[in-house]
């Protein structure tokens, strides 16, 4: 196996690292006796990408004597149990993760920063820039994930250049659901969010540091423009956003001919697949001339800020984990672009991830700052009612200032 190695030479690396272990760390009482600790990394991954880093765990053992154990867990549990064990000393000194548990980790005072060095020149931007928090690097990122809609080819041959050119070329089909999307009773922003930032309104502004706080955009006036365009999609308009339509609901109308286009994610593209549509992965159509761009979520690895072995785990996953070879195992093992720039063109020979990786291109990350969790309180419920027929703009004051007070009272 190859291994990228930019900024330590591993070697070198290990006489720093037991010397930082031995010296002890927040949370080792006082003890200098801890070796054993010191020369070892303990990795929570995901049970299912084990086997994907089993090469790179070997190889940075053998390489430089600290030995790597990867601990399977249940993605739904790991960060729950990370920022429970990290404070008692008894947590990994690496765990996979999201990028957007960034806020309520760094917030839990249980992740420590990344040196990517000249690395980070080596990935996808929108990675580096959702691995950042607060103008700190906390994550190693290796995956890059975001929706894009899929067509029908056989049904659909080309793709729409607006999201009125979707609805057209689908009713010319004969169709009369030409497009479909997941919502639900209480709304689905995440997937409507490329609509919006295409009438201009982002949720929150940005500084140098990411995304701020301080800045909530959803009141400006493409958000109100967004909620009054989003009432002639709705329930008394074209009807192409539905609460009734679930993510079943959706996948049963794509994968059986009634919907042409799809808006949704690479999770859902094996069903459709398998099922035998002729998929070809388009840009979210926008309903204005600018892009529509949906969230991009990004997965990674963190340091455990209780980590007897920082600067071996820092060097694990820049110089191994990091690698264009590690980074397409794990492409391998979950189908999802790399966050590696490298590793991403290798798998955008397939042309389904290349056309998600075109999206993707234009996604924007998803905010992993605690300001969120205001948002999403009440986001979806707001649009929901929008969809079936409430006033859209008075809709949209009242969501904004309902969210504004949530992170008021913070």
């Amino acid at each position: 196996m190859r291994v990228n190695r930019k900024s330590l030479l591993a070697a070198g690396a290990v006489a720093v690292v037991t010397t930082l272990g031995l010296a002890g760390c927040a949370g080792d009482s006082g003890s200098t006796d801890d070796s054993s600790a010191a020369s070892t990394l303990t990795v929570w991954v995901d049970a299912e990408r084990v086997d994907a880093l089993q090469a790179a765990a070997d190889a940075y053992s053998e390489e430089t004597g600290v030995e790597v154990k990867l601990v399977g867990k249940d993605n739904a549990d790991i960060k729950d149990d990370y920022i429970q064990q990290v404070p008692t000393g008894k947590g990994p000194d690496i765990t996979m993760g999201a990028h957007d548990w960034l806020g309520e980790l760094s917030t839990n005072g249980v992740v420590a920063p990344i040196e990517l060095g000249d690395s980070a020149a080596d990935y996808l931007p929108v990675a580096v820039d959702a691995s950042t928090y607060e103008g700190t690097t906390y994550m190693l990122p290796y995956a890059v994930e975001n929706i894009a809609v899929l067509r029908n080819a056989d049904l659909v041959p080309e793709a729409a250049t607006s999201f009125d050119d979707m609805l057209a070329k689908g009713q010319a089909a004969g169709l009369t659901q030409p497009f479909v999307v997941e919502q639900g009773a209480e709304g689905n922003p995440y997937h409507l969010y490329p609509f919006q930032t295409a009438f201009g309104a982002p949720v929150f502004g940005s500084n140098d540091e990411g995304y701020d706080p301080t800045d909530l955009q959803l009141g400006n006036a493409g958000g109100e423009a967004f909620a009054t365009w989003l009432g002639t999609q709705g329930k008394n308009g074209t009807g192409a956003f539905n609460t009734d339509i679930d993510g079943d609901i959706a996948k049963d109308a794509f994968l059986t001919g009634k919907a042409a286009f799809w808006l949704t994610g690479p999770w859902n593209v094996g069903a459709a697949v398998d099922g035998g549509i002729n998929v070809a992965i388009d840009t979210v159509p926008s309903p204005t001339g600018d892009p529509a761009q949906p969230f991009a979520g990004v997965k990674g690895f963190f340091i455990s800020s209780e980590s007897k072995n920082k600067v071996a785990a820092n060097d694990f996953l820049v110089n191994y984990l990091g690698s264009e070879e590690t980074q397409l195992e794990l492409f391998e093992a979950g189908n999802i672009l790399p966050a590696n720039t490298a590793a991403a063109e290798a798998a955008s020979s397939d042309p389904i991830i290349e056309g998600f990786a075109a999206v993707g291109a234009e996604a924007v990350p998803m905010p992993a700052i605690p300001a969120m969790g205001a948002v999403w309180q009440y986001w979806g419920i707001a649009e929901a009612e929008i969809i079936n027929g409430a006033d859209p703009v008075a809709t949209w004051q009242k969501l904004v200032s309902d969210v504004q007070a949530a992170i008021d009272a913070r």
